[in-house]
């Protein structure tokens, strides 16, 4: 095992490796029509890349961008079924991401994350439509709006959950663990019987029926309505996220939510306002599922309340989780992976016991229908993943502090400052 190790430490047979394995991967995904293996290889790629150690970072983000923004449209582009399925792991990815900085960074157990997701959602299905028209006079302005309309909701959206994210930061602060994890879960689900009950005294959101036909997106006369068009918006938006996500955990603020995450208690005496950065935590993980809840939209082409349950909201945070608490390139992982499981990887497995089953090769009853088994394969595999990575699949990282190093440094400067002092100031 010491040489195999030793022999993939080299940079060149990393570089090797790597280009290699997207080719095949490309390959076998460009001859087949709806396979999952080579669709995961190609995502694995990106999990690869990661643990490439001897390739530079620079270089990791150009492979990686190369894979995701030409190869995958370049073979796949044509095949509706691929870049759906990018889309939807792409979307729960930033929402996932919205939502580490809540649980992740700041240690707030938001169950009713879905809420800003519904909101992003609704405010651009509401204006979109002909729904508007039934509280707006048609003398103001006439609806639906067309889909050149779609770039500035997505602001909007942000702004629309980020306000959401504040009302429900206010009466939880003083609200700590379990309770708050009750208290958010209350709201996300006062949220979704307020949009399916308020279609009367005055039809704002068309109640359980949904709001249809969604405007699709338009830019320089381009009409954006397939999963093709989708899928580089969806990676814009992440990229966005990902640089946000970045600068924040590296920031003053993100620092701050951090020493709340760990000891609220040591980050008050420290100075931490505890009101303020709770309410930036929400805001701003809230801001991000407003924008992917206008793209969820525009996407659907329709959307009614059982589009946000509870469920959707412990998906995602099973998501954070499950990729590793903290951990942007983990949160990533885990949004793909559970995405991918949940969309391909269970139905497909569903579907080969089906014709296993159709051909008699295997014996099951009606009562036992496979694709009934779908939940519970998808519950062990998280239990297994709970027992043997606690931390997640990529945990993340602390920054860990050499003593000996900074009393040192510490040494040094105060030698430097007592030599360049006066001798008369010394002897004084």
């Amino acid at each position: 095992m010491g040489p195999i190790k030793q022999l993939f430490s080299h940079a060149p047979v990393q570089y090797g490796g790597i280009l290699l394995y997207i080719a095949v991967a490309t390959g076998w995904l460009y001859y087949s029509d709806r396979s999952v293996t080579p669709f995961l290889m190609l995502l694995f790629s990106l999990l690869l890349l990661y643990y490439a150690s001897r390739v530079p970072g620079k270089v990791k983000l150009l492979i990686g961008v190369i894979a995701m923004v030409v190869l995958l449209p370049m073979v796949a582009g044509d095949n509706r079924y691929y870049m759906e399925v990018a889309t939807q792991v792409g979307i729960y990815v930033a929402m996932a991401l919205g939502l580490n900085i809540v649980v992740g960074f700041a240690g707030l157990l938001d169950l009713g994350y879905v809420a800003f997701f519904a909101s992003g959602a609704y405010v651009y299905a509401i204006f979109s439509t002909t729904q508007a028209s039934h509280f707006i006079p048609a003398s103001l302005i006439h609806f639906p709006l067309s889909g050149v309309w779609f770039w500035p909701f997505l602001i909007v959206g942000l702004l629309i959950a980020a306000v959401f994210g504040i009302l429900l930061g206010l009466p939880v602060l003083k609200v700590k663990g379990d309770y708050l994890a009750i208290v958010t879960l209350g709201f996300g689900e006062i949220i979704r019987i307020v949009f399916n009950n308020l279609d009367k005294p005055i039809n704002i959101t068309n109640g359980p029926q949904g709001i249809t036909p969604i405007t699709a997106p338009e830019l320089f006369g381009v009409k954006m309505d397939s999963p093709f068009y989708f899928y580089f918006i969806v990676l814009v938006v992440i990229a966005i996220i990902v640089i946000v996500n970045k600068r924040l955990e590296n920031s003053r603020l993100g620092r701050s939510w951090i020493a709340i995450r760990e000891d609220e208690l040591a980050a008050q005496a420290m100075g931490i306002p505890l009101v303020r950065t709770k309410l930036l935590a929400f805001a701003t993980g809230a801001s991000f599922a407003g924008i992917v809840g206008v793209i969820f939209a525009a996407k659907q082409t329709f959307i009614d309340p059982t589009s946000f349950t509870m469920m959707e909201s412990i998906g995602i945070l099973v998501m954070v989780i499950l990729g590793g608490s903290g951990s942007i390139p983990g949160v990533i992982l885990g949004a793909a992976l559970v995405t991918v499981l949940q969309v391909q990887v269970l139905k497909e497995f569903s579907n080969w016991l089906n014709e296993l089953r159709v051909a008699g090769l295997i014996n099951i009853p009606n009562q036992l229908d496979p694709s009934k088994f779908q939940r519970l394969v998808f519950g062990i595999l998280l239990i297994l993943f709970a027992l043997y990575r606690p931390n997640g699949l990529i945990p993340a990282k602390r920054k860990k502090l050499d003593i000996d190093k900074i009393s040192k440094q510490s040494g040094a400067s105060e030698a430097v400052l007592a030599d360049s002092k006066d001798p008369q100031e010394v002897a004084g």
